[in-house]
Formats: C-alpha cells, sequence, structure tokens
C-alpha cells in the first residue's frame, strides 16, 4: 500500500510541477516533409450514352484540363461524361500514395522517379475496394492526362483520369 501511495504521491508531483510550467512552449513536433516528386488530381468519371443514368454530380474539371469531356470523347465511345468524384494527391518519393475519389474505386501510385520531359514515372494499381484490378508502368507528364477505363457500371463505364498538376 505504501508502494502505491508512494507512486501517486509521484504523480501527483509531476502534474502539480507541469501546471505550473505552463508559460514554458510546448514540445517541438517535427514538421518534416516527405520528399515528392509531384502532385497529382485524379478523377472518376461516369461515361454514358444514355443521359438519362447520369447521377446528377455537380463536380468541375480541373481548370488545367478545359477540354476534358472532348478529350474522352476521343478515346471512349461514350457522348456523356460526368466527375463523380476527384482528389489531389502528391506523389510521394519513398512512400505509396492514394489518389482516392471515391470510397469504392481508387489508385495506389508508387514514385519510379522523374522522367524525361519533366514526367514522373511510376507504378500503378487501380483498385475496386480490395481487389487490385489494373497493374501498369506509366509516365505521367504535365499536360498529357492519364485515361484508365474502369470496369462497367449502370448503362456505361468507370473511367479514372490521373493528370500531373505540377512536378
Amino acid at each position: 500500500m505504501k508502494l502505491f501511495l508512494s507512486a501517486l504521491s509521484l504523480i501527483f508531483c509531476a502534474a502539480q510541477a507541469c501546471a505550473q510550467d505552463q508559460d514554458s512552449p510546448p514540445p517541438i513536433i517535427s514538421a518534416a516533409k516527405h520528399a515528392t516528386d509531384g502532385h497529382v488530381w485524379g478523377a472518376l468519371i461516369f461515361a454514358t450514352n444514355d443521359a438519362s443514368q447520369l447521377t446528377g454530380a455537380k463536380e468541375e474539371a480541373h481548370s488545367d484540363l478545359p477540354n476534358l469531356h472532348q478529350r474522352l470523347a476521343k478515346v471512349f465511345p461514350f457522348k456523356h461524361f460526368e466527375i463523380l468524384g476527384q482528389h489531389r494527391q502528391d506523389i510521394f518519393r519513398e512512400y505509396e500514395s492514394w489518389v482516392v475519389p471515391s470510397r469504392d474505386l481508387f489508385m495506389k501510385i508508387d514514385s519510379k522517379g522523374p522522367a524525361d520531359k519533366d514526367g514522373v514515372n511510376m507504378h500503378l494499381q487501380v483498385w475496386h475496394k480490395h481487389q487490385v484490378l489494373v497493374k501498369s508502368d506509366a509516365v505521367l507528364r504535365k499536360d498529357s492526362p492519364l485515361f484508365i477505363g474502369g470496369p462497367p457500371w449502370k448503362e456505361g463505364r468507370l473511367i479514372f483520369v490521373l493528370f500531373l498538376e505540377r512536378r
């Protein structure tokens, strides 16, 4: 019992000392940033030929991609494109990065370092919940978005867009 009271008094004295020393600066917490190879914008897009299938999502396209729908129409045989979700993310040099525009479909990015013409070499994995749908290596450059056809959905298809905002 004496040992318990002794420990309790020690805790009380330490708490009292801390309370008296409130004017001292708080401990320094490291704010070091991880090295990055760039910053991306990712979007999940629903493509369909039937306008009645659109969800009504009001997401705006990236300001540096004003002709996104026209560019998508050149690659995918659909008339209507709707951004369901979007996400910005740093591409970390030594850590995986995740672009998560929806809770069910997202992309894992592993940087493989800089590429020519101010691009980034990367290994990509498109995930649906806990399953990998696509694995690929790609080079992402500033004015050249990457379009990845995803699974069928409703009366259309999901498309993943990845755009390098800055290097």
